[in-house]
């Protein structure tokens, strides 16, 4: 898969550079329009900084960012920053934990599915800290001595009322055959 940076910042970076050259005209006359001018101007770097960032493509094996590889085997931690668009995401590697940060300026959807795609190719990396197989939810390794993997605890999905409630409906369907209560009236 191959992921490319938004237009979206290439066409904010311009907008951002033409309002900066727009307030620095007015900045002759008006000394404060000279604040917004550099403010502009900072904005519309940072915009296309990222707007000319390198693509991102994912292979079976390796991670090509630009012109750089990485192979997944070497990829010891896939860390999120809490960025998803544009998304930010270090990679830590093995050897001399060289730590990687990733920026992807992409779209909302793009984002997420570089992420998802990152994590997933890291088999034998920790993910934020928790291990490949448990994050993704694989079965357990077995316990020593055990003959069934470890348990894991129950998460609780519904209030305890609201559980007794699909426990009453449950045991409801099962006698009657349906829960629709129109065809019982029409009887």
């Amino acid at each position: 898969m191959r992921y490319t940076p938004s237009k979206q910042y290439l066409w904010a970076g311009l907008a951002a550079a033409g309002l900066a050259v727009i307030s620095s005209l007015f900045a002759t006359e008006w000394t404060v329009a000279l604040v917004a001018s550099v403010l502009l101007l900072l904005s519309a770097m940072a915009l296309l900084v990222l707007a000319f960032r390198p693509p991102i493509e994912i292979q079976e094996h390796v991670l090509l960012i630009g012109e750089r590889t990485i192979e997944w085997s070497k990829v010891a931690r896939v860390d999120g920053t809490g960025w998803i668009s544009p998304l930010a995401v270090t990679l830590t590697l093995f050897k001399g934990d060289e730590r990687i940060l990733i920026l992807f300026p992409g779209d909302l959807d793009a984002s997420n599915s570089l992420l998802r795609n990152l994590r997933r190719n890291a088999k034998e990396a920790l993910i934020d800290g928790i291990p490949y197989r448990q994050f993704w939810g694989d079965s357990l390794p077995l316990v020593e001595g055990s003959t069934t993997p470890s348990a894991t605890p129950k998460i609780q999905l519904l209030r305890s009322d609201d559980e007794a409630e699909v426990e009453r409906l449950y045991q409801l369907l099962k006698t009657v055959g349906h829960l629709d209560t129109r065809q019982q009236d029409e009887n």
